[in-house]
Parts: C-alpha cells; sequence; structure tokens
C-alpha cells in the first residue's frame, strides 16, 4: 500500500484518473478504507454490483473528472464495461486464473490512452 500511496499521490497531482483492479473483494474493502483515508474520491465495482449500479457507476466515472479513481475486480466481469474516463491502470494483484487477468486487461484497450502499473 505504500508503493500505491507514492504513485496515486503523484498520479493525483498530475490530474490523471485511474482503475486499480484486484482479484478479491476483501482487497477492494482495504482499498476504499484507504481511498478514504487519504480523501481521494472513488467508484467501486465488484461481482455483487447490479446491472443498473454498474451502468450508472459507469456513465458517472466516465463523465465527472473530479472521480479520481475506480476500483473493481478483476472477477467483475461482463460485457459492456467501459471506463474510457481512466488514462492509468494498475493491477494491484494478479488474479490466479490468467484468463480472467486477459478479460480485464482486455477492459483496459478500451482505453484510448492509458499507463499500465502491475503491483
Amino acid at each position: 500500500l505504500h508503493m500505491l500511496a507514492v504513485m496515486l499521490r503523484r498520479l493525483y497531482a498530475q490530474k490523471h484518473r485511474c482503475l486499480i483492479f484486484t482479484q478479491m473483494s476483501k482487497m477492494l474493502d482495504i482499498l476504499q478504507k484507504f481511498l478514504a483515508h487519504h480523501k481521494y474520491t472513488y467508484y467501486r465495482l465488484d461481482g455483487s454490483t447490479n446491472v443498473e449500479r454498474r451502468q450508472m457507476l459507469m456513465e458517472r466515472f466516465n463523465s465527472d473528472s473530479k472521480v479520481f479513481c475506480f476500483i473493481l475486480s478483476t472477477r467483475a466481469g461482463g460485457v459492456g464495461i467501459n471506463l474510457t474516463g481512466a488514462d492509468t491502470v494498475i493491477f494491484y494483484d494478479s488474479d490466479w486464473n490468467p484468463t480472467i487477468d486477459a478479460q480485464a486487461q482486455d477492459r483496459c484497450h478500451r482505453v484510448s490512452f492509458y499507463r499500465l502499473f502491475v503491483i
């Protein structure tokens, strides 16, 4: 988390917007507390997020440049995840299933310009 704090501080100062992928919802809980502690604005998406809320969160993130981060599970999959409002992608931890990682990475390719970090 220390390394992530350093990265996010720099990215926030430079007005970047981030997607942070992790494989477990428990890690999303930790990241949520971490982001709140640092007073970053964020949205969260995991496997329990219903379709209507998922769409609303994505639309808000893409249209509101004040939201710095979107944390999501690599397992949250599904068709239609479109988070082109971000320009930086961070894989906090890798999934044990390489297919899941590849699907998450494919979602990132929808972002026209992005930087990729793997922690």
